[in-house]
């Protein structure tokens, strides 16, 4: 089987290795969304220390779609240069590519529980808790002119050099709302049962694919469940993982729940079973995530089959240069960086 330190190619992108730098929002853009040179410096690190694929934090397609006021965003052409040079410099150092196109819908400005400068938008008015502001329930047409906003992002991510695009629809945002009946209530075409409550969704990857290039990837990030009473189940995710797969997606970021405050227990590996069942009921490449930090642990999951790629978010927080001392510690020849090179342990 293939290991931690294998190459994995889908369509025309290879990645060197099999581990994943997780989004992670930083909270430092300007406030027009463009990226500073503290979150190039970010990237750029971790990119030398080896990882194979970065995720970039989630990237608002529209301004009242951060989740703070110094997110990233991909809403305005003025948005594309600053994060196009960081693509390049990550990519010369190795590492592919992704934009996280994301919306938080009335998860909007949660540093302040929804109250920003715009109203919080969402598929029914149920706020996120007692204390956060109740959000706006989009319209036929604001459901439409959201799709458009999707493709337009996608375009700029494109003309950013981007390898690949990943859907946030997980962790309570936007479209994790529509797909689960805890936040939909609508009666019209987006709500009700399942099919109802993933065309949103579905019409957004179509969207995206219409302008993004057949040689590069489209991911989706998914809550696998909701772990909430009457939420959405792994069965139900399943589904839409065939769904997606049918409209062109290439692998699932597995993650689970975040709907609502509840929180279950973590522990490392806690999630890799939903990579695992993905992968094998609908045959996708998936990611695991949820605290993985030794090497050993990301070698076996790799090695047995349970997922294609492994994701680390604060792991890597704590060591840039995580790659470089896992492919030390299961005995394999790490490339080390040309320009560190007197650092490499005998």
């Amino acid at each position: 089987m293939p290991h931690l330190f294998s190459p994995f190619t889908l369509r025309s992108i290879s990645l060197r290795n099999r581990i994943v730098m997780a989004p992670m929002c930083m909270y430092v853009a300007s406030e027009d969304g463009i990226i500073t040179d503290w979150q190039l410096a970010h990237y750029v690190c971790r990119a030398t220390g080896g990882v194979g694929l970065i995720i970039t934090e989630a990237t608002a397609v529209e301004a009242r779609g951060r989740n703070s006021r110094r997110d990233l965003g991909l809403w305005d052409d003025a948005q594309v240069e600053p994060l196009a040079r960081v693509v390049r410099l990550c990519q010369a150092r190795g590492a592919a590519m992704c934009c996280q196109l994301a919306h938080s819908g009335r998860k909007a400005w949660g540093l302040h529980k929804g109250a920003g400068p715009t109203s919080p938008v969402a598929p029914s008015p149920i706020p996120y808790g007692e204390d956060w502001v109740v959000p706006h329930e989009l319209t036929a047409k604001e459901v439409d002119d959201l799709i458009e906003a999707y493709r337009s992002a996608a375009r700029r991510a494109l003309a950013a050099g981007f390898d690949m695009i990943e859907f946030h629809a997980a962790h309570g945002f936007l479209l994790h709302e529509f797909l689960s009946p805890v936040t939909n209530q609508r009666t019209d075409e987006y709500g009700g049962p399942l099919e109802n409550r993933a065309r949103l969704l579905l019409r957004i990857v179509e969207a995206v694919r219409s302008v993004w290039p057949q040689e590069r990837l489209l991911l989706v990030k998914l809550s696998s469940m909701d772990w909430e009473d009457g939420g959405l189940t792994v069965a139900d995710q399943v589904q839409v993982v065939r769904w997606l797969k049918d409209r062109g997606i290439d692998a699932v970021d597995c993650s689970v729940g975040h709907i609502t405050s509840y929180r279950p227990v973590e522990y490392p590996g806690c999630q890799v079973p939903f990579a695992e069942t993905f992968r094998r009921e609908v045959g996708i490449p998936t990611l695991a995530v949820g605290m993985i930090t030794r090497p050993e642990m990301a070698e076996e999951i790799v090695c047995n089959g349970r997922a294609d790629m492994v994701v680390l978010g604060r792991e890597l927080l704590r060591n840039p240069n995580w790659p470089l001392h896992a492919a030390l510690a299961l005995r394999r020849d790490p490339p080390w960086p040309e320009e560190y090179i007197l650092a490499r342990p005998v």
